[in-house]
């Protein structure tokens, strides 16, 4: 299990290493400060709009599932 308790891993520096893009970048043509990109990117961040993961997926070019998974629960 992730240190936040939860099991979503996000996917966000891969994406940005594919389309060869800055997460300064990002973080402008999706609206958000440098500072909560860096959450993301990093897997600190807590919850998500849709509205929000709707501007990323555009922004990427991706789906939701290509940004987002779910680990194994290791007990199963």
């Amino acid at each position: 299990m992730t240190s936040a308790g939860h099991r979503v891993v996000c996917h966000l520096d891969e994406l940005l290493l594919e389309r060869r893009m800055t997460l300064t970048a990002f973080a402008d043509l999706v609206g958000f400060t440098l500072a909560n990109a860096s959450i993301l990117k990093n897997g600190h961040a807590r919850s998500m709009r849709f509205s929000t993961l709707t501007r990323i997926c555009d922004v990427l070019e991706c789906e939701p599932g290509d940004l987002l998974t779910v680990e194994r629960d290791p007990a199963k």
